[in-house]
């Protein structure tokens, strides 16, 4: 029986969804199927109740996950020890992130952690700020890139670094002749909002309802390129964190001001499962993550 085999269980178990447990392991639901069926006939036990309205492993499966989990970690451990006894650095790393760190933080470090670590692949995909904290608890991924981290009791989360926010707004806007602004001057103001669920949304109406900021919200959007597109057309005027208007600053597209009277930040942390064994290459991109560039 390979190692394999249980570490797909402890998937299925932990994601409930044979299409999760496929899509870790690169492998169809067809083969997680086999393999569980392959379990169940070695143990001669039923492992999972399968129904179309619930997953439920039995009281067999249950002990075999618990079983398994040991297994799977020892072995992690013991296959990282000897990395490091190596000096090895190499493998795979899954990460998953919020599109405006994916697109706009991520990738300096990414082309500086590949010219140290060539034989490290690195396979980065992008989701909202929900999804990836599921990711990262179902083991679909082995690390997560969120803004304003959320404590979790299941979760490590290792602060990076805080991005400042900046007002931006069409250069034709009264407020783009203006060296900075302060925030008392957003009130009535036509305001390109993200949605009500983004944090970095939440985090801006918290400050704006201390304050007594009251914004005209015109639009709402879910990601950030969208958000820029609609200020660019002055459609209103935003605060977006200043590392994703860069480009757009130097092409005079828009214009980035400091909100002089507020501490306006994003913070940036990544994140993963602590019972995640980290391989010697994790370690290593982690602390790339935490290097100034």
């Amino acid at each position: 029986m390979q190692i394999e085999s249980f570490k797909v269980y402890c998937d299925l178990a932990e994601t409930e969804s044979f299409t999760k447990a496929a899509q870790i392991n690169g492998v169809t639901q067809s083969a997680v199927s086999q393999q569980i069926s392959s379990l169940e006939r070695q143990f001669k036990s039923l492992l999972v109740e399968r129904s179309k309205k619930k997953f439920r492993l039995t009281r067999e499966g249950q002990v075999l996950y618990d079983y398994s989990k040991e297994i799977i970690a020892t072995y992690e451990a013991l296959h990282c020890k000897l990395q490091e006894i190596k000096d090895i650095i190499s493998g795979n790393i899954r990460v998953t992130t919020i599109y405006s760190i994916g697109l706009h933080d991520l990738p300096p470090f990414i082309k500086k952690f590949m010219q140290a670590f060539p034989t490290v692949n690195v396979h980065v995909q992008y989701r909202r700020s929900d999804e990836v904290y599921e990711d990262v608890l179902s083991n679909v991924v082995d690390l997560g890139l969120v803004a304003y981290p959320v404590k979790e009791a299941r979760l490590e989360i290792v602060p990076l670094r805080k991005d400042p926010l900046v007002l931006i707004c069409h250069p034709e806007h009264p407020f783009a002749k203006l060296k900075g602004v302060k925030l008392k001057a957003l009130s009535g103001q036509k305001f390109v909002n993200f949605e009500p669920d983004i944090p970095t949304r939440k985090a801006l109406d918290r400050v704006f309802r201390e304050r007594g900021v009251h914004v005209d919200s015109v639009m709402e959007f879910d990601n950030i390129e969208t958000v820029k597109r609609a200020v660019e057309i002055d459609a209103g005027i935003s605060i977006v964190p200043q590392s994703t208007v860069r480009q757009e600053v130097a092409k005079e597209t828009l214009v980035a001001l400091p909100v002089g009277d507020a501490d306006l930040f994003r913070p940036i942390a990544v994140l993963y499962k602590k019972s995640k064994v980290l391989s010697p290459a994790m370690k290593q991109f982690i602390a790339t993550l935490k290097q100034p560039l």
